[in-house]
């Protein structure tokens, strides 16, 4: 009897840790996923994918100096519209890939927070600083960060025929987490997107 109490006691045991191991699994399994939402607004003329589904990167006269923002955000979008069917071709792309991104830091000025403003960020290849403060420096309250992009497709004759835009305004920082979902909201349903603004949400890893 006594053998069989203690066989009994050891599987609950052992049943109730591997339950709180599981649990804990779970719990670290959620803390370790981030919901991103980026607010999207698309207009397309397009009724079908071009034929064929190339396009060619056309870069403005600000974004004419290498730096590693703009390496960043073109191998994200090169690799983001592979994954909607597009493909890069800089000599005989069938569209005109006009591409813009911006990045943003700032302490909002909340009512129940010290008077406080900075701001820091790059757009769209460029860094461009600059803060100011009034008041105590207890209470800051947190870090904001503003991320968007913008997409433009042009037909062979300049005529605008894809516009979508994409922003984040939230606490977190990871600069090739956020433009990567940033690109792929902006690009969700293309070529026929929902016409106008929509919120898309990402459940990533950070």
């Amino acid at each position: 009897m006594a053998i069989g109490q203690f066989s009994v006691g050891r599987w609950l045991a052992r049943c109730i840790g591997l339950g709180l191991c599981a649990m804990a699994l779970v719990l670290a399994g959620c803390s370790s996923t981030r919901v991103i939402d980026n607010d999207v607004r698309s207009y397309s003329s397009l009724k079908a994918m071009p034929a064929p589904p190339t396009y060619r990167l056309e870069r403005l006269p600000s974004q004419q100096v290498d730096s590693p923002f703009r390496d960043m955000i073109e191998r994200l979008a090169t690799s983001a519209l592979a994954d909607v069917g597009m493909q890069r071709d800089d000599r005989n792309g069938t569209l005109r890939l006009e591409l813009n991104a911006y990045a943003n830091a700032y302490m909002p000025n909340w009512p129940h927070y010290s008077s406080w403003n900075m701001g820091f960020g790059y757009g769209p290849w460029g860094w461009a600083p600059g803060f100011g403060y009034g008041g105590s420096w207890r209470d800051m309250p947190p870090t904001m960060y503003v991320r968007d992009v913008r997409i433009v497709f042009r037909n062979a004759e300049g005529t605008p025929v894809f516009e979508s835009t994409a922003r984040y305004d939230d606490i977190w920082s990871n600069d090739e987490q956020i433009f990567r979902s940033l690109l792929q909201s902006a690009l969700e349903g293309f070529p026929t997107p929902p016409q106008g603004e929509r919120r898309i949400r990402h459940e990533i890893i950070p």
